[in-house]
């Protein structure tokens, strides 16, 4: 959390527009979906990730059964990774993306409008302070991070 006041908690969580979404052009379409939710990018790069990259992003998965399909996935395409500021960040971009299969995302949500698949599901969002914390530093450097 970066500052607390009057019942506003302005905090800082890590976005990322997967390739399935990448590949459709729907960068711009998403990003004003974040952005309609009260959210500001304060960084962002457009990287593809490296089997490596993808494998040490995912590493809290490593023994999911679906973990090599994930990181085949995440390295086949280019991905919009982003810092999101804004009040309840965390929970405002969890909000707004959708539940993770997009069978069960309420209409208005990203997944609900854009995810092909359960795997395909367009975005990813850190699901906590910490995770957020670590998912931030494994892409930016403080510099790179503009508020």
């Amino acid at each position: 959390m970066l500052y607390k006041g009057d019942q506003m908690a302005i905090e800082r969580t890590f976005s990322m527009i997967k390739p399935d979404a990448t590949r459709r052009n729907l960068t711009g379409a998403i990003t004003k979906m974040l952005e309609d939710a009260g959210l500001r990018v304060v960084a962002s790069k457009r990287v593809w990730m490296s089997r490596r990259e993808a494998e040490g992003f995912y590493a809290v998965h490593r023994e999911r059964p679906f973990f090599g399909e994930l990181v085949e996935f995440m390295s086949s395409g280019p991905t919009i990774v982003q810092v999101l500021e804004g009040e309840n960040a965390i929970a405002k971009n969890r909000e707004v993306m959708g539940a993770t299969n997009p069978v069960d995302a309420q209409e208005g949500t990203i997944r609900k409008a854009h995810a092909l698949s359960i795997g395909e599901n367009s975005v990813h969002g850190s699901d906590s302070p910490e995770a957020a914390k670590m998912e931030i530093a494994f892409w930016f450097s403080e510099l790179e991070i503009v508020g």
